[in-house]
């Protein structure tokens, strides 16, 4: 059976995931900052719960040791992320650009690192880091594509260093699947819920990364039509 963790699996895409992949025969975990919303939303699905803020080492790292106490992980979702401050560009300090790149970018760093032993014991482990096509230099210059018209310097910035961050972590650990997961524009509290997909559409690229087997590709930047252009 394979067992999956997803940050920030409490609600939106992490928590339309956790359901589509128990419905696949996943064992999941929620990971989550707020104990009661995790463990409410755990309980909802018939998943397991770990409290887990990817921005603080000690709350990653006995998440990593709950885990493995509980026979160890497969498939880890960094899914975890914020849109960071709404002010004007102009407006915008380092501390806004730290905070973004702490949870979005730092965070990953931090999950990855202490689930990889785990993951390294798995037969068939995998990392799926759910990116942005905001942060696809292909996207926001095509004027069909609503990327474009969007300006959000710090949290399109974060997650051009997150697809970069899955390319180079697919070549330092070639046992290990890693891919970048592009929801699209989804309906979720991170954008007013203004997108036109939903949450299930939203999820379809990290759910067939998460099925797929050993033999699947690595390092590559997926949305639900396939691999796209970065």
């Amino acid at each position: 059976m394979t067992t999956t963790l997803i940050t920030g699996g409490n609600k939106g895409l992490g928590r339309e995931t956790a359901r589509r992949l128990l419905a696949e025969g996943h064992t999941v975990w929620i990971g989550a900052r707020d104990e009661t919303r995790g463990r409410q939303a755990a309980d909802e699905l018939g998943a397991r719960f770990v409290q887990l803020d990817v921005t603080d080492d000690a709350s990653v790292a006995a998440a990593a040791a709950a885990v493995g106490a509980q026979g160890g992980l497969d498939v880890l979702v960094n899914n975890a992320g914020i849109a960071g401050s709404h002010a004007d560009p102009a407006d915008l300090t380092g501390a806004d650009a730290l905070a973004v790149l702490d949870t979005n970018v730092a965070g990953v760093v931090r999950t990855t690192t202490a689930f990889l032993p785990l993951l390294r014991a798995s037969a068939a482990p995998a990392i799926i880091n759910v990116t942005s096509g905001l942060g696809s230099f292909a996207a926001v210059h095509d004027a069909d594509r609503i990327e474009s018209t969007v300006v959000a310097p710090l949290y399109t910035a974060s997650k051009s260093a997150l697809t970069m961050l899955t390319v180079q972590y697919a070549k330092a650990f070639p046992g290990i699947r890693v891919n970048a997961a592009d929801p699209g524009y989804t309906a979720t509290d991170l954008n007013g819920n203004s997108g036109p997909q939903t949450v299930t559409e939203g999820t379809d690229a990290v759910v067939a990364l998460a099925l797929q087997g050993a033999d699947g590709p690595t390092g590559t930047f997926t949305d639900r039509s396939g691999t796209a252009p970065f």
